[in-house]
């Protein structure tokens, strides 16, 4: 097996902002590269047409690309169709930034996909979605849910409720992994048809827990919030870990990706760790040994 996938990397991981952020990605040997597009400096409303050609012009003289923007709103996702109006607008104007800054993919979360399809927040989930598929279409785009609260197999339950593959996937096998004990290759057979963007990123599950415990859901009360979320500060329910130390089996997941066509990035993500830099060397070298 020769991957022949380029490289890319979360610019915020390094957590040293964007442009210095944008150096760094280039320096540590990584293609192209992810940036979160939610607030501040990268917020759509304060990138200027102008900004924006700057931006681009930037990230083209370090030789890198944009892989995919970031545009998780959080607080529940979709869920919540009082909330879904504003949110919806915000998630365009990241499309339409997306575009502006070279790439056609936009990734996030929308909450966890409930198994009640007759219910109140499916309906908000499905009606949001919907919407953001055909903008996305329409543009030749792509909004991609991240794996990690549901099973792969669930999530294409409710992706193909949707009218276009506007919505689409990005795969993270650590999420399935760590959250619902998901298996990553099998879910890349499972979600072929949808995977537009992936994240390289490893972890270890000690503990089964309702993934609503981790990602939260309207209406949901957990048992004891504080002692969860201090459970998996310390790491003892679930655990990231770099590259080849976890139970992703990253032999077999690339060779699915392999097998199903799938030819954009890999794109590192680490979320934890006090020497981001290290841990993203290791992945860029980790990731060209099966090359």
């Amino acid at each position: 097996m020769a991957l022949t996938n380029k490289i890319g990397v979360i610019v915020d991981s390094f957590g040293i902002g964007v442009r210095e952020g944008l150096k760094k990605a280039k320096e540590v040997g990584a293609e192209g590269v992810q940036i979160y597009a939610v607030s501040g400096e990268m917020d759509p409303a304060n990138l200027s047409a102008t900004q924006r050609k700057e931006l681009k012009a930037y990230i083209d003289s370090l030789g890198l690309e944009i892989s995919a923007l970031c545009g998780d709103l959080g607080g529940h996702g979709f869920q919540d169709t009082a909330a879904n109006p504003a949110k919806v607008e915000k998630s365009k104007r990241i499309l339409d930034l997306a575009q502006d800054l070279g790439t056609n993919i936009v990734t996030t979360h929308i909450g966890i996909v409930p198994s009640d399809r007759n219910g109140a927040v499916f309906a908000a989930m499905q009606q949001a979605c919907e919407e953001l598929s055909q903008y996305a279409s329409s543009m030749g785009g792509f909004f991609a849910i991240e794996t990690g609260p549901e099973t792969a197999e669930h999530l294409k339950g409710f992706l193909d409720t949707l009218s276009s593959r506007g919505v689409s996937v990005n795969f993270d096998p650590a999420n399935m992994v760590m959250v619902t004990g998901d298996d990553p290759v099998r879910g890349v057979y499972t979600l072929k048809d949808y995977i537009v963007h992936t994240h390289v990123k490893d972890g270890i599950r000690y503990k089964e827990v309702d993934p609503r415990e981790i990602y939260g859901a309207l209406g949901y009360e957990p048992m004891d919030h504080g002692k969860i979320a201090e459970m998996v500060r310390s790491g003892e329910i679930f655990k990231e870990v770099p590259l080849g130390e976890g139970k992703v089996d990253f032999a077999a997941y690339f060779k699915a990706l392999q097998d199903i066509g799938y030819t954009g990035y890999l794109t590192i993500e680490r979320e934890v760790g006090d020497q981001p830099e290290v841990d993203i060397r290791k992945a860029v070298d980790f990731i060209k040994t099966y090359r």
